[in-house]
């Protein structure tokens, strides 16, 4: 009974309310109130483990994690000879004794402090406790941006996002150089911020774009570890650096250059294939290349997905749903795996080989065909979108159509919700203009 009812209240004053029994009374049963409290509290202390004996007789001096009536234990570097040698979390009877217990105080105290910098200890397991407190991104002031690049790199590999890990991880490289080693992220300042951009374009001489791109990644860093609270600024580092506009990039192309890849016919399987995957780009509304080969086309008349540029990234990132346009179907029909599902063009690379493998045929083709404007794979979204504004659809159903964050300075249309209707009617306007303009 005590224990359902402990189950329910972490309070021990709430406990002895439910129950009604004097026994729970803390102030004439201290035994009561040292177990209780040793239900919901955390201790750290020195330990040997007479059960974990090496095999050569000596015993790891270990640090015994108590939470919730659960025990794990760290260990440490240091060992006794006997049992003997270690009596209440302190070595005695070896020469070294001194030393030892300093340095394994010292180690105590770092895992006591990062315990206390722990918020709300009560709601993980003992598990969980152990693995923050060994965990390589100690919570503490002395945390480095390469600490918190490596751990980012972590989860956007595990969210199947190794492309932006990549790139990521380039510019780590570049900070690191630039610090000569590791960078304590609390030393970050607006003058480090304006250093380093100095040092990207005279230093490692990257062109104006790939300067921003790298600055951009560095903001990322320190936004992800004060949002983490694992640092706090009174003038945030990157207040005064300003992003160089970019040029537009005009890869979009007309209506007529578009009807020359559909109507391009050719014995080359490269040049087939590059027709092919710019066409159902286009068809589905300018999705990406990595979201169309991860979708699974079995059994389904609509498209359906959160784009993985996206994913994870943003608050209540919205799914597009469209539906597969009959222009899109043959094409899915001709590549699509039986048995995944998903689209395959018949080679064995890497998605990033493949994406520029597409991306060089879409090229090639282009010039092929004669079209004067740079064709990439990218110039479907463009193209789609440019022909969807020249047609009067509204930007919003666009912004939808293509998984683009709707802008927030248009509070008009806050207020209307971009249904799959509006979605489906805006693909077939622009297709039919295609067929028929």
């Amino acid at each position: 009974m005590l224990i359902i009812l402990f189950l329910f209240s972490t309070n021990l004053n709430d406990l002895k309310k439910r129950t009604f029994c004097p026994l729970l009374d803390t102030e004439t049963n201290p035994w009561v109130s040292s177990y209780f409290k040793s239900l919901i509290m955390t201790t750290l202390k020195l330990v040997v483990v007479p059960q974990r004996t090496l095999k050569d007789g000596t015993n790891k001096i270990r640090i015994a994690i108590g939470h919730k009536t659960v025990t794990r234990y760290i260990t440490t570097r240091f060992k006794i000879s006997s049992l003997n040698q270690f009596k209440d979390g302190q070595v005695v009877n070896h020469p070294d004794a001194h030393i030892i217990n300093i340095k394994l105080r010292n180690l105590l105290n770092e895992y006591e402090d990062k315990l206390d910098s722990i918020k709300n200890a009560q709601l993980y397991s003992c598990g969980q406790l152990l693995k923050l407190l060994t965990s390589n991104t100690p919570v503490s002031k002395n945390i480095t941006v390469q600490q918190v690049t490596q751990d980012y790199m972590s989860e956007l590999i595990q969210d199947d996002r190794k492309s932006y890990a990549v790139l990521i991880e380039r510019n780590n490289r570049y900070f690191t150089e630039f610090t000569n080693g590791e960078f304590f992220l609390s030393d970050m300042n607006p003058q480090i911020v304006a250093n380093y951009e100095r040092f990207l374009k005279n230093k490692k001489g990257l062109s104006e774009t790939s300067v921003g791109m790298d600055m951009s990644m560095s903001r990322t860093i320190v936004n992800r570890a004060i949002k983490q609270q694992l640092v706090k600024y009174d003038i945030n580092p990157f207040i005064y650096y300003r992003r160089p506009t970019a040029p537009e990039r005009e890869l979009d192309i007309s209506i007529e250059d578009l009807k020359k890849i559909r109507d391009f016919e050719s014995n080359s399987k490269k040049l087939r294939v590059a027709r092919d995957a710019f066409l159902l780009s286009y068809y589905l509304a300018g999705v990406n290349l990595i979201d169309l080969l991860s979708y699974d086309f079995r059994h389904t008349d609509r498209f359906e997905y959160i784009r993985t540029k996206s994913r994870n990234m943003k608050q209540g990132e919205k799914r597009i749903s469209i539906t597969i346009q009959p222009e899109a179907t043959p094409i899915i029909k001709k590549y699509m795996n039986r048995n995944t599902g998903k689209i395959d063009f018949g080679y064995k690379f890497t998605y990033n080989n493949l994406s520029r493998y597409i991306t060089r045929s879409i090229e090639k083709l282009g010039k092929e065909l004669g079209i004067r404007s740079k064709v990439v794979y990218y110039s479907a979204r463009k193209s789609f979108v440019q022909h969807g504004f020249e047609l009067g659809i509204p930007l919003e159903v666009l912004e939808y159509c293509i998984g683009q964050s709707m802008k927030k300075n248009r509070p008009i249309f806050n207020y209307v919700k971009i249904m799959r209707t509006h979605a489906d009617k805006a693909i077939r306007q622009i297709l039919d203009n295609l067929l028929y303009g």
